[in-house]
């Protein structure tokens, strides 16, 4: 009996002992972000992206989108914004024995845009930017067949202007449409765009 509540007591402690020793870290990264150092919430985004590197697709989201997000990259960051690119790819089905597209590059883009401010707004832990922005490549092929990634759209979007945003409900052309992303729609051939400036006078400090 004496042995049973030693082993309890133990495992309370131990537990007790995890709990402080992560709520002093939770503090410790917390007060770095909030002093404006920008090496850590380097970190602590570029931690949170290797999961979604990592982590298998979520229940309820569609293998290409989750596929899109983990080809996020970190461009930059400052204490107060970041900036990521990802790749997106069309979707295509085998209809009467053909191979064809049924959503462009550019429309999972814009789905993939979606979903990353998402996370990125609400995933990343002790970090709360103003603002993000992410660019989207896919890649076109020449004549000689040399793949080539090129920039398909490129949105900053501002935590201001997307707070009753209903995540679940929301299309990813709405979304785009809401924070005047930048894309080219052609009839035919690669359309490309020039990524929006990364304005942030932070980042230019840093």
């Amino acid at each position: 009996m004496e042995y049973g509540l030693a082993v309890v007591l133990i495992v309370l402690l131990l537990t007790a002992y995890v709990i402080v020793q992560e709520t002093r870290a939770q503090m410790h990264w917390r007060g770095l972000v909030q002093g404006g150092d920008v090496e850590a919430v380097r970190q602590l985004l570029g931690a949170e992206v290797e999961t979604w590197h990592t982590s298998r697709v979520p229940k309820g989201t569609s293998a290409l989108l989750w596929h899109g997000v983990q080809t996020v990259n970190i461009i930059d960051v400052s204490g107060h914004a970041a900036r990521v690119s990802c790749s997106a790819e069309g979707e295509y089905a085998l209809t009467e024995g053909k191979r064809l597209e049924i959503s462009s590059p550019l429309n999972e883009g814009m789905k993939i845009t979606l979903k990353l401010t998402e996370m990125l707004f609400y995933d990343v832990p002790n970090v709360k930017f103003d603002h993000v922005q992410v660019d989207v490549y896919t890649s076109f092929r020449d004549e000689s067949g040399r793949s080539d990634a090129q920039c398909i759209l490129s949105t900053k979007i501002e935590r201001s202007r997307i707070r009753l945003v209903d995540w679940d409900e929301i299309s990813g052309l709405d979304f785009i449409t809401l924070n005047e992303g930048r894309y080219s729609i052609s009839g035919s051939g690669p359309i490309t765009v020039e990524p929006l400036a990364w304005a942030d006078d932070a980042v230019r400090r840093n």
